[in-house]
């Protein structure tokens, strides 16, 4: 879900950085990165799209290719001091000549622009990643501190964030994961590894069923403003065996409405050692609109051969086979047989941990149905989700042509 060229989504509780930069490739790795701070981002190949995007918001930060061309990179100069933009500019060489960005640093600086050292192209993640944090730009969340669930639980600090999975062959949203998120009151987002270590038995049951009521009161909210797709929970094996599913689905799903459904994400270990009672709970939970999907399969837990005692909705490519799966062969055979096989069982095959455009073109290929990771969207909170659905329904809502204009002779 990153901006479309010389385009971007608004949102203003996020940092915005603009990427100015005629290679589109590099571009998109930018953003992609970027995203992945929790910065927004907006993308340009030329300075007139930049002119453009100054016009609706002033940027906290910008990356601006010195190689694309002396006459347009002045010109992308010339552009944001004419919008007395007074921030950072991150300079990026990819063969320009040093006197070339010399000039270009001290045209910035008369603007009063804060211009930094040129980085050299391609910019590396690690690069990238010093530049938001001197900048204090860094969004992501944190895991300083560890507290209990119990406490998180008890104090409702606990909130769902989404992200979104993508149809591969249509390009476009086909569902979403929630996960779980901790919001301390000095710690900020605290990610699961924060909260969830030593979490006893009745928490993670207490915690499953907050994430299964949470999911369905979601679904009535998004098929409101005209949204419908499952919703994917991550859930344990041994607590959702003890989660009272049937009276949770009939108090908090709306009778006599279309709903989609909903899927519950288990690890494929927990249902190899689980497998007799998870065969009776698809059973119970698919007559209730509930689908199981089995996450991280690849890794050999689950025996095939006993694939056809169970019913699932997706078979999720463990990331650690989906990354580099354009370049490695021994990563694209797994990533290809998974494919086969979930379709083989009637079953939808989900990429996890996309990064890369290479990667998700060759599992394009492959027949692979969905992608999930980086590379579209990294989670975001609920109210940011919704913000960025309805902006790009509405930048995808056709224009009216404007009038004519009719001249006098």
């Amino acid at each position: 879900m990153t901006a479309s060229d010389d385009r971007y989504y608004l949102d203003v509780r996020a940092p915005l950085c603009f990427v100015v930069d005629g290679e589109e490739s590099h571009r998109h790795f930018l953003s992609l990165a970027l995203q992945s701070y929790g910065i927004e981002t907006a993308l340009f190949s030329k300075p007139h799209g930049l002119r453009d995007g100054l016009s609706r918001r002033m940027p906290d930060l910008i990356f601006l290719d010195v190689s694309q061309g002396s006459t347009e990179t002045v010109e992308s100069v010339k552009a944001l001091a004419e919008r007395s933009y007074r921030g950072p500019v991150q300079l990026m060489n990819g063969g320009a000549e040093a006197a070339m960005v010399e000039q270009l640093g001290q045209l910035g600086q008369r603007s009063a622009m804060r211009m930094l050292p040129a980085l050299p192209k391609p910019v590396d993640r690690a690069a990238i990643r010093k530049v938001v944090r001197e900048n204090r730009l860094d969004g992501s969340p944190t895991t300083s501190g560890q507290i209990g669930l119990d406490e998180a639980l008890g104090k409702n600090w606990l909130e769902f964030w989404y992200q979104p999975k993508i149809d591969l062959r249509k390009k476009q949203l086909a569902g979403v994961e929630t996960f779980a998120r901790v919001r301390h009151p000095q710690h900020g987002i605290m990610l699961p590894g924060a909260f969830m270590e030593n979490a006893t038995e009745q928490s993670l049951i207490d915690l499953t069923e907050r994430s299964i009521v949470h999911a369905l009161k979601t679904g009535v909210s998004f098929s409101k403003i005209g949204i419908a797709f499952r919703l994917a929970v991550n859930v344990t094996v041994s607590a959702i065996l003890k989660v009272p599913l049937a009276k949770i689905v009939r108090e908090y799903r709306r009778e006599g409405e279309a709903w989609p459904g909903l899927i519950l994400d288990v690890t494929e270990d927990q249902i190899a050692s689980n497998l007799p009672a998870c065969r009776d709970f698809m059973a119970e939970a698919k007559a209730l609109g509930i689908r199981l999907a089995i996450d991280d399969f690849g890794r050999g837990f689950l025996p095939l051969a006993r694939m056809n005692e169970i019913s699932v909705a997706e078979l999720k490519l463990d990331r650690s086979f989906v990354t580099d799966c354009a370049s490695d062969k021994k990563h694209a055979a797994v990533c290809k047989t998974i494919v086969d096989l979930a379709h083989n069982f009637e079953a939808t095959a989900v990429a996890v941990g996309v990064e890369k455009p290479a990667d998700a073109h060759t599992l394009f290929r492959m027949g692979c149905d969905f992608g999930q990771g980086y590379l579209f969207a990294q989670p975001m909170a609920q109210d940011r989700f919704i913000t960025l659905l309805r902006q790009r329904a509405e930048m995808a809502r056709p224009r009216p042509k404007a009038a004519a204009v009719v001249g006098s002779s």
